[in-house]
């Protein structure tokens, strides 16, 4: 059984890598080749990069596990996430593309936030670099938590002679071949791996619930009312405001993921990013709807044939081991992989190109040449990948728990900083700065308070990205009112 899938995976690992070497030789003299692929993104690739590394494992994992454990309530994280990807093509994604590049050809965000505010210029790059490696080191944790997950589920014991645990082997095995690809390729490596692994990952999403409800192996899950769960496929069973407010809110982050809205920075014209936005909303809702059902018609195959699963971010796994041959096993893990890679390498590179742009180009080398520059982000990617396998390192971790908390920790942070810097003219440098403090501060605040768990006196916890998103949004409004004398308008 095993044979089959590790020589498909190998290829999987083999391909990935290839596309780096290939990158390498294309797009890496420069740091905008490096960070940004020259600009030149294709609307496919940067649609389904966009959406790849979006998505990350908890499209395989975190919600088709909430979903099982739960029912069909859960969805709504979906259609909010759905919509907030929308909204954010129409509104951030042309004018980010647009004045980032007026603006001093920015390479990262905070390169743009400080060309936007060139007041609070130094500020602005060390306090939003910080929050980008903070997180970032957080949210890649999560996506190495989901190739732990892999490697324990699937492959126990597959090196015998080695003392390290099969689930810190996967997190190890999954590091050092993101790193391989991205440490050597850059942007363009990324780019290219993520929509070839936008690709796997919507096959497998489409193939596994038709195959669970119908296919010669499935039968035993063709029917969803046997779930003796009541409500199980309503959309309102045992839904309070609170839990929906919550779950459409996720939304709200995507105005501030750094690694979604920098594909809107390297796509190849502005006139492009239309053709892209229907390319990458096409792909999401189907994506979306292939979670949704693994999750409802993976809890209805366990009821019905008696299965025991401990673990429900696991159900996808257990499902492609029973019911496909060990070929396709290998590619329906290689989905999983590629869902997990794709996201942690992009963060990793956002995350790296902070460190170089924002700290060291700006506190230590402000000269530092192209070669130079590139080689230095390599070595923060390895920094930001190491800190983020010592989070991964608790088996006990649950990817869509660490998700959440970064997600909300960057859509808090930067999405009212972002939205209201590509849109209100009147808006300041110390309006920015307040943003990003009290959005960053309020969540991890809300967070160390159990406040998302459980309101005092609520019985029910809400979602730290609204709390924190609604006071990021006060902050830099009142603070740009206050010091607003000569604010700088936005360019035509």
């Amino acid at each position: 059984m095993q044979t089959g899938t590790l020589i498909s995976l190998a290829l999987y690992f083999i391909a990935m890598i290839g596309i780096g070497l290939w990158a390498w030789r294309r797009s890496t003299d420069t740091s905008e080749g490096y960070l940004l692929a020259g600009r030149n993104l294709p609307p496919a690739v940067a649609a389904l990069s966009a959406g790849a590394s979006d998505m990350s494992g908890w499209l395989l994992l975190g919600l088709p596990g909430a979903l099982y454990a739960a029912g069909l309530v859960e969805a709504w994280i979906g259609i909010g996430l759905f919509i907030g990807a929308w909204v954010n093509w129409w509104v951030v994604a042309p004018r980010l593309r647009k004045q980032t590049e007026e603006r001093g050809n920015a390479l990262t965000i905070p390169e743009f936030l400080a060309n936007r505010f060139p007041d609070k210029a130094v500020a602005l790059r060390v306090v939003s670099a910080l929050i980008i490696v903070v997180f970032f080191a957080v949210y890649t944790a999560a996506g190495l938590v989901g190739g732990g997950k892999l490697f324990e589920t699937s492959f126990a014991g597959l090196l015998p002679g080695v003392s390290m645990s099969d689930y810190m082997l996967g997190i190890w095995i999954t590091a050092l071949v993101v790193l391989a690809y991205t440490m050597v390729g850059g942007f363009l490596a990324v780019s290219l791996t993520d929509f070839v692994q936008g690709l796997i990952m919507v096959v497998a999403l489409v193939v596994m619930p038709l195959v669970v409800m119908f296919g010669a192996g499935g039968e035993g899950g063709g029917s969803l009312a046997d779930v003796d769960v009541p409500g199980f496929l309503s959309l309102t069973e045992g839904l309070t405001l609170l839990a929906f407010i919550s779950t459409i809110a996720w939304g709200l982050g995507y105005f501030g993921q750094p690694h979604i809205i920098v594909r809107f920075m390297a796509i190849d014209t502005v006139e492009k990013v239309r053709p892209a936005r229907n390319i990458g909303m096409t792909w999401m809702g189907v994506a979306l709807l292939g979670s949704i059902g693994i999750g409802i018609a993976g809890r209805a195959y366990v009821e019905r044939n008696g299965l025991v699963v401990d673990d429900p971010e696991t159900i996808f796994i257990v499902l492609a081991n029973l019911l496909f041959h060990p070929i396709v096993t290998g590619f329906l893990l290689a989905a999983l992989l590629a869902a997990i890679m794709s996201t942690i390498s992009s963060q990793l590179l956002v995350a790296s190109s902070s460190l170089t742009e924002d700290f060291y180009k700006l506190f230590f080398r402000k000269q530092a040449s192209e070669r130079e520059s590139v080689n230095v982000g390599r070595v923060c990617v390895a920094l930001v990948a190491l800190a983020a396998i010592w989070i991964a390192s608790d088996p006990e971790s649950q990817v869509l728990g660490l998700v959440s908390n970064a997600w909300a920790g960057f859509g808090a942070a930067f999405g009212p900083l972002i939205i209201l810097s590509l849109t209100w003219d009147r808006m300041t440098g110390a309006g920015a700065v307040a943003g990003l403090v009290v959005g960053a501060g309020t969540v991890a605040a809300w967070i160390a308070l159990g406040w998302n768990s459980e309101l005092p006196g609520m019985g029910a916890g809400l979602y730290e990205i609204v709390p924190g998103f609604i006071a990021a949004w006060l902050a830099i409004w009142l603070v740009s009112k206050a010091t607003a004398r000569g604010a700088e308008p936005l360019p035509a």
